[in-house]
């Protein structure tokens, strides 16, 4: 396939293969969790108000590992037999966590065997820390769990913010596209093409799970692990591709910029566990303590929830992509954190003006 097409007609032949893959099978995944009674029922913590199926990342799954195997060039890109591999085992993760729900120890287990497989026999693995605290090269004994536990780190999550609809598959397109236009311009068109693979299958299933009303569908922990997994992926590749800076578009502070590209489900994932730890409760319980809810108080819709947010993180990336050569990586760093702590902490800030006032 790759002969007969140039690079450009194959990532948007990826993009649009794992669109319609993903848009066909959610109808019959929705009979069939009808059929067998497979719903996120409503609760005092959910969102929503009505029983709404939690198979969606099936679709995901198949409408990206279909149009990744059938249009990438392995031979180009050898790692991707250990990406599918690890994608195969947090798919069976999560589909058992969203039919039968298993505990967080099993479920962090088989995160952990997933990424390690990527991690010990994969080039995707962290060797540079791009001068960070002075350090550039380091050693796989360092490097590997530094690697693993990134990549946890990005998986939980997008596994944390999937709490209204269109967030966490809307940051996973605006993290998805803005790595896929750099990987593009930089010519590395197979990682590309695995950007648009997760695009078009975060794409087709958004067109169900915030546009439809009689075949709503949530992406489940299925979906947000495979997600995670993939934006990992290309990740962990931005940071190794930067680590010389001798071709056009390199980036010194990759580090910081992927903490940036990443700025709503890391920094919201780290308040809501400083705020569970010091209120002593389950680090990984469910609650409503994400910023996703507090906008939600604030009298903001769903929809207007999920696009401030995804143009919020859109915004600390762009902003990154223009900053990093004037501040650096320590001092970009400190301000996002900074950024992100002031913009954060604005609906909370207005919610208590408006209870101070009743």
């Amino acid at each position: 396939m790759s002969e007969l097409l140039s690079e450009p007609y194959l990532i948007l032949a990826t993009f649009i293969v794992s669109l319609i893959i993903t848009v066909v099978s959610i109808p019959s995944i929705i009979k069939v969790a009808e059929l067998k009674q497979l719903f996120d029922e409503p609760n005092e913590r959910t969102m929503h108000d009505k029983s709404i199926p939690t198979l969606g990342g099936m679709a995901i799954f198949s409408g990206f590992t279909v149009s990744v195997l059938f249009f990438s060039d392995f031979s180009q890109i050898p790692e991707l037999k250990y990406v599918l591999a690890a994608t195969v085992i947090l798919f069976f993760v999560g589909i058992k966590d969203d039919i039968l729900v298993i505990a967080p120890v099993t479920k962090l287990l088989g995160q952990i065997l997933a990424v390690s497989i990527i991690a010990f026999f994969s080039d995707l693995q962290f060797t540079d820390l791009h001068g960070f605290f002075g350090i550039h090269s380091i050693s796989p004994y360092f490097g590997i769990p530094l690697t693993i536990f990134v990549y946890l780190v990005i998986v939980n999550g997008f596994n944390l913010i999937d709490g209204i609809d269109g967030l966490s598959a809307g940051i996973g397109v605006a993290a998805a596209g803005t790595l896929g236009i750099w990987f593009f311009l930089v010519k590395e068109y197979q990682y590309a093409l695995f950007s648009a693979a997760v695009i078009g299958a975060l794409v087709g299933f958004l067109r169900f799970n915030v546009f439809s009303v009689k075949n709503k569908i949530f992406m489940g922990d299925t979906g947000s692990l495979i997600l995670g997994l993939g934006i990992s992926v290309l990740i962990v590749k931005f940071n190794e591709m930067n680590i010389h800076q001798d071709f056009d578009y390199a980036k010194y502070a990759a580090p910081a910029i992927s903490i940036a590209i990443l700025t709503i489900p890391l920094y919201d994932t780290l308040r809501v566990m400083f705020i569970r730890f010091f209120q002593r409760k389950p680090l990984f319980k469910p609650d409503k303590q994400h910023i996703h809810h507090a906008f939600i108080r604030l009298g903001l819709s769903h929809k207007q929830a999920v696009l401030i947010l995804v143009l919020l993180n859109l915004l600390f990336s762009i902003a990154a992509m223009y900053l990093h050569n004037i501040l650096g990586i320590r001092r970009l760093i400190l301000v996002l954190l900074l950024s992100a702590m002031i913009v954060f902490y604005i609906p909370v800030l207005i919610q208590n003006i408006k209870k101070r006032k009743k």
